[in-house]
């Protein structure tokens, strides 16, 4: 099947950042990687003119596509497919609970300029226990900027500019793992970076038990906000006391010029607690 040729004679917009993926073995993984049963739902967002969509249909119970472009829906409709429901609205502003019953998979392969909200508004906030969205989910695939795809996956043991917020948003509430690098050349247009898919396990708990997860999300956020400074002086600038900081990494064995990014999860956690007390 060529897809670049069915691809080609549709105008893309590139302030809506469309990128379609016209390589066969590409999509077939994706199905693969998803793992979808003749019982699911998927939920797919991005669909564009359909390329992935039209697999999808043939080995899911019900297919609910996203799309915020009007003449890409268009396109969908010719696909005409009796287990597909097209919904023409922007993702960042749809409820997926609302959609359909019971849990549902999600494939997306979304702007790149807008991956991290989307994460956000899939998983919640790292304070967000009841996120409706994220209830209703079982596991993603995405189709990332490989560059967003290593910091999804980064540890504090990772280059440092890889793990950040982004990292820990992902892994609070997800088991991640990247399934495959993708060239630029497997999309048309070509974008200028290439890209990688990435899986994201939901879990049922958040990766952390803490007294306050508000807390912690203050305290992350402070951590990250100035890379170049160390954890003591970005608390500080975060709106934490000098006799709070200094007690806790005293009470952790932390050392006050250690950076935000030499630390793990787990300890942010145990330091989030640690200046709560």
């Amino acid at each position: 099947m060529n897809y670049y040729d069915r691809a080609k004679y549709f105008r893309t917009k590139k302030r809506l950042g469309q990128n379609f993926l016209i390589n066969g073995e590409v999509i077939a993984n994706i199905i693969d990687y998803a793992e979808i049963s003749p019982e699911d739902t998927v939920i797919e967002i991005g669909p564009g003119v359909g390329f992935v969509t039209e697999q999808l249909v043939k080995h899911a119970k019900h297919v609910i596509a996203i799309e915020l472009d009007e003449e890409a829906v268009k396109e969908l409709q010719k696909l005409n497919a009796p287990n597909l429901t097209i919904i023409h609205k922007d993702i960042l502003k749809t409820d997926l609970s609302e959609l359909c019953e019971g849990k549902v998979k999600v494939v997306a392969n979304i702007p790149y300029y807008i991956t991290s909200p989307i994460i956000a508004h899939l998983l919640g906030e790292i304070d967000d226990l009841e996120n409706k969205n994220r209830n209703k989910i079982t596991d993603i695939l995405l189709m990332v900027q490989e560059e967003v795809a290593r910091r999804m996956v980064a540890t504090e043991k990772s280059q440092s500019k890889q793990y950040g917020l982004l990292t820990i948003l992902s892994q609070f509430w997800a088991d991640v793992e990247i399934k495959e690098l993708v060239g630029r050349r497997s999309f048309y247009p070509a974008p200028k970076v290439n890209s990688a898919l990435v899986k994201l396990t939901v879990r049922e708990n958040p990766k952390l038990e803490l007294s306050d997860y508000t807390h912690f999300r203050k305290t992350i956020k402070a951590a990250f906000s100035q890379r170049r400074k160390n954890i003591k002086n970005c608390l500080l600038s975060g709106g934490f006391s000098k006799e709070n900081i200094q007690r806790a990494m005293q009470e952790l064995g932390l050392d006050e010029n250690t950076r935000g990014e030499k630390l793990s999860i787990e300890d942010f956690g145990s330091l989030s607690e640690a200046l709560k007390n």
